[in-house]
């Protein structure tokens, strides 16, 4: 696929900014222009749409507005969470904030419906996507979901399955795709051969439920894990992203967007070396999950950013061609797909995360994450 690299010169209920975290605040009109002031320290307002609420998996983002990194850069960011209630990518396209997070298939959809939106940084390098069945399921492979039930979230979230299944040869009619809630009971219940999982979600909530048949937490060899990064079918997750015309035009937002990044990547540093304290931080701004639950969440979200030896939120090319790929391939039980043709090159660009890498290593950071190590989490009943 042909590429252009150019170097070209929305709030809710549950709102979490950074002046609040910092015990600070600012009174300037915002309006999601990325390039307003604040109050007499001169803040540049800044709205950021999350694809969910508060927890590990944004643990970067929270941990930049609690360090002080986005304040550092000059700026005011809100973050907005979302439960469901708001499209990230529609957010953005609508002008209702400056930068979103959101999965690069998802976007990709509304890309193709008209949203002229560019991935700036690709945070998750590799997919976190599990299907889980049980250890004597015979569920080895994508292969053997034919005849199964098989639990799919849909939302968005569903393209993968099917980007798999489509390379076996299989669809909805050798395959029952089953509606899945956003939990497991339905897989611990019986109702599914097969649930749908993320490794730092999900399959945390098997692993912190009891065995009724033995009284003790179930174990991981009591399952048979298939992750979808070891499939054709992996797709690219969490990625930021900014309104392409803007980047284009508007000098004060390509400034703001460096900065913003520059904040992002310090935050995920942060979360990496500190997963304890992350997971504070996000329990904090108003996480549900317990405490051993919460950290698992930051340390498994960790995992899909380092180490990350091009820096962290550089797209790389093959990730994302087979993003692409996969996601012509995919046709759901609907019979949908999430785009039917080629994105324009203007769907992603390395050019303002690679500037603002340069600047942070011009200052001494380690922006890839070398000496990067996972903890050990023990997940307790119920995640607490």
């Amino acid at each position: 696929m042909k590429h252009n690299n150019r170097r070209a010169l929305a709030a809710g209920a549950f709102a979490v900014t950074a002046a609040f975290l910092l015990g600070a605040c600012s009174t300037g009109d915002g309006g999601g222009n990325g390039a307003g002031n604040g109050d007499g320290e001169g803040l540049t307002e800044v709205k950021l749409q999350l694809q969910w609420l508060p927890q590990g998996q944004f643990a970067g983002y929270f941990a930049a507005a609690d360090q002080g990194y986005f304040e550092d850069e000059g700026l005011d960011v809100e973050i907005i969470p979302s439960g469901g209630d708001i499209v990230p990518q529609d957010a953005l396209a609508n002008g209702d904030v400056d930068y979103a997070v959101a999965w690069v298939p998802k976007v990709l959809g509304s890309i193709e419906q008209g949203a002229n939106l560019t991935n700036i940084a690709q945070i998750f390098q590799t997919s976190g996507t599990l299907q889980v069945s049980w250890a004597d399921s015979g569920i080895d492979s994508v292969a053997d979901f034919e005849g199964k039930k098989i639990g799919s979230w849909g939302f968005g979230n569903e393209w993968e399955i099917f980007a798999a299944m489509a390379e076996e040869g299989l669809d909805s009619s050798t395959v029952q795709i089953i509606t899945q809630d956003f939990n497991m009971n339905a897989f611990l219940q019986g109702d599914i051969d097969a649930a749908q999982a993320m490794t730092y979600n999900e399959y945390a909530q098997l692993l912190e439920s009891t065995d009724p048949d033995t009284g003790e937490l179930y174990q991981p060899e009591d399952f048979n894990v298939i992750s979808y990064q070891d499939t054709v079918g992996a797709m690219l997750q969490d990625a930021l992203w900014a309104d392409t015309e803007r980047l284009e035009s508007d000098e004060a937002y390509q400034e703001t967007t460096v900065k913003f990044l520059k904040a992002v990547v310090k935050g995920w540093i942060y979360s990496g070396e500190n997963p304890e304290a992350s997971a504070d931080i996000t329990l904090a701004a108003g996480s549900g999950w317990g405490p051993s639950h919460e950290l698992w969440m930051v340390n498994e979200t960790n995992k899909l950013i380092w180490p990350a030896p091009n820096g962290i939120g550089v797209i790389d090319e093959m990730a994302w061609e087979q993003t692409v790929k996969g996601a012509l391939s995919a046709v759901n039980e609907s019979g949908a797909s999430p785009i039917t043709e080629e994105p324009p090159a203007t769907a992603w660009s390395n050019d303002w995360i690679t500037q603002a890498l340069e600047e942070l290593e011009a200052e001494g950071v380690d922006t890839t994450g070398a000496g990067y190590s996972p903890i050990d989490v023990t997940l307790l009943e119920g995640g607490n």
